[in-house]
Parts: C-alpha cells; structure tokens; sequence
C-alpha cells in the first residue's frame, strides 16, 4: 500500500485510465473557484463544468445532505420533489420543450434524444460535425467524428470563419450540410435530423457564421428532420443566456443536458414537446433506476436557486466579456495566438506556430497548459486539432478572479 496513488490507480482500474497533466495532480478539497491538493498547494479551476455553481457551494451541499438522510429511492414512486424541480427546469426552456427524461449522464441524455428523434420521425440517419463529442455509449459515440460517408450517421465540417476559405462561410457550411442530408435518401436511408452543441464546444468554440444554427434548424425541418441540441457544456448561463441555443438564436426540437445540472450528483435530462415525450415513452417504456430521485431533485433544485440568486448568467456575461476583451489586449500581438474568441465565461485562445499560416501549435497549447498548472491554473487543450486552450471556470468567477488571471499570464509572457 506504499505505491505511488497513480500507480494504485492502474493496478486498480488498469492502465490507460485518463489523467490529466503530465504530472497528474491529486486533488483533495475544493471550494468556490479553488482546488487544493494533497500537498496544500491551490489551483484556480479554469476547466471543470461539474460545480458550475462553485465547488462546494453552501446551499447545495445543505440540501444534498438534508436529502440524503431522509430519503432516496428509485424512480417508480411518486415524490413531490422531483416533479417540482421538472417543472422549473422545463420553465427555463423555449415554449417548445413542454416534457422531460431524466437519466444518470449526458451520454444517457444523448441516446434518450437519438432514441426520441428516430420514435417521432420514424428514420434514423442524423447529421453531426466532423469534431464532435457527445457521449460514451455504443450508439452515442457513432456521433464522435464519424467517418463512414455511408452509414447512419455523417459529419459535415464544423461551422466556422477562422480557418475557412471559402470568400461566403455561411454559404459554404449551408451547402454541405444540403449535400449531405442528400446523400441520406441515395444510400435509402431516412433523415431523422442533426445532432449539435449550439457553440461547438468540443470543436474548439469557434466563431459560427452568424444566422447558421437558425438556416441550419430551418433546413433539418424541411427535410423533415429534428434538431438535437447538446447543452451539456453550453447550457445553464455557461454563455451569458440560459441555453446555449438562444445565444445561437434558434430553438431546436430536442435538447439533451447533463454534468452541471446536478452539481456533482450525476443528473442529466432530455426535454421535448409533450407529442415526442409521450411518443418515445409509449414505444421505448424507458426507465433508469437511478434517475427521477429524491436526491437528483434538490440537487437540481439548488443548482436553479444559486444560479437565480447569485445572477450568475448576468455575471458570466459581464465577467467573460471583460476577461475576452483583456486577453486579446494581452495576447492579441502574440506570434502563437492565432485567436481569443468566447461567449460567456467559456473562453478559447487558438495556438499556432504561425499566425499567417494558422499552422496548429498542439505541443505548444500543452506547454500552456503545463505552464498556467505550475502557476496556479488549471485549464485544458481542445478543438479539432488538440490547439485550443479552454477556459471555463465555475460561473462563481468573479471580476477580481479575472483579473488575477490575466495578471499571471502577463508574467508567464
């Protein structure tokens, strides 16, 4: 028992379980925006969206706590609590999404909407980008850069104008996805609709042709397919709004969530109109031991109320607006930094070895990584091509939290 942890770890789980860092960091307490590990030092959690309230926060560990000691069953009895916390969540959403699914993961939440998508359309070809991540499970993961210009489901190029050529992006991603719904009814195969995060988050948060999730939504619809929304990173005030579809500007027919809904307790949810809900229910009797709790509910619950009292979707906009403009004033003249774009407090700088050529710097993004970890901040490496530094803090960070790190990576620069 006197083996190095990670090695009890591989011992344990097997080699090849992920970690982060090249020296992977043992985390022990955590509070608001700050980490601590085993050996006291503190971090500034730039990267995890799980507390999107803060870790720890007061109010959800009160009612985590309270709940757990009076009770927590499985879904198949009725419980004021859950049903309470349906109600406000579906209040949060466009007029459209009248009914919801709770389930355990956003994986989970991602194949009830597939599973909704193929009930209400009866087909089952669907449309993705070429740098997506959606989830973990059999079907879920089809979705992640899928490759078979055949099969079931297709990817067209992600929406963006920093890398695009073409003298009209609109035009140019619009075609592709035309072309490619198309190529659905050549190979007979029925168009159930597309699949998308409305900021592209995992493809690296890129600045999307304005009005392409609203032509993109209308012509889905005219093939006579549905539009999945996957707000597990872009939802609840991550951009400013409550969804990441409105600030995108279009509403979709179906909309998956999961990680920071329940603050640490797993809790995800797919809402749908009340004829989609009703119809998947009545084909697929969908039922997950876990989910629809006791204590997924006040989870939930305390999540809303921070996020309500706090007005932490007016700090995310003020915050990450301050944040996006300081670090283009830092950055902006940088040969490595091809961009710094963002919405909210989810911010991404694009590292390249050359900023005529846009030529991706991956090594140099991880050195970044590296070098913001030994200064007190823990951030990621993301995007398409592993180039693109993500910053995505608690929505508890604060103006002087901002200012502080922009302050440290002046001296690393």
């Amino acid at each position: 028992m006197n083996m190095p942890l990670q090695h009890r770890r591989d011992a344990v789980f097997g080699a090849g379980s992920p970690l982060f860092y090249a020296e992977p960091l043992h985390i022990v307490s955590g509070q608001g925006v700050k980490l601590r590990d085993a050996k006291g030092k503190e971090y500034v959690d730039m990267y995890n969206n799980v507390p999107c309230v803060g870790h720890c926060h007061p109010h959800v560990v009160s009612a985590i706590q309270s709940q757990v000691s009076q009770l927590n069953i499985h879904n198949r009895y009725l419980h004021e609590a859950i049903i309470d916390y349906g109600e406000r969540l579906i209040e949060k959403h466009s007029a459209r999404m009248e009914n919801v699914v709770f389930s355990c993961t956003g994986t989970e939440a991602n194949e009830v909407a597939l599973q909704m998508a193929k009930t209400a359309t009866g087909c089952r070809g669907f449309v993705c980008t070429d740098a997506a991540y959606h989830g973990n499970s059999n079907e879920v993961r089809k979705l992640n850069r899928p490759s078979d210009p055949h099969g079931e489901y297709r990817s067209i190029p992600f929406p963006e104008t920093y890398r695009c050529e073409a003298s009209q992006p609109l035009d140019y991603f619009i075609d592709h996805l035309n072309a490619t719904i198309a190529s659905f009814d050549k190979d007979n195969i029925p168009f159930a609709g597309m699949v998308i995060c409305p900021i592209l988050a995992n493809e690296g948060l890129p600045n999307i042709p304005a009005r392409f999730m609203q032509m993109a939504t209308d012509l889905v619809h005219e093939h006579g397919g549905l539009v999945i929304a996957d707000e597990v990173q872009a939802g609840l005030c991550r951009t400013g709004e409550w969804w990441g579809y409105e600030s995108e500007g279009f509403c979709p027919d179906i909309v998956s969530m999961g990680k920071p809904l329940g603050a640490g307790i797993p809790l995800a949810a797919t809402a749908a109109s009340r004829a989609i809900v009703e119809s998947f229910r009545k084909q697929s009797r969908y039922f997950n031991t876990f989910a629809s709790s006791p204590l997924q509910a006040v989870a939930g619950m305390a999540v809303l109320d921070v996020l309500d009292s706090e007005k932490l979707a007016e700090n995310s906009t003020k915050v990450g607006k301050w944040l996006r403009r300081s670090l283009q004033e830092v950055l902006g003249d940088h040969p490595s930094v091809g961009q710094v774009r963002g919405r909210g407090l989810f911010i991404a700088i694009e590292w390249v070895k050359d900023r005529i050529t846009k030529e991706p710097d991956r090594s140099g993004a991880l050195q970044m990584v590296e070098l913001l970890k030994a200064n007190g901040y823990l951030i990621g490496a993301a995007g398409r091509l592993g180039n693109v530094l993500k910053l995505r803090p608690p929505l508890v960070f604060n103006m002087q939290d901002a200012q502080a790190l922009v302050t440290t990576i002046k001296e690393i620069f």
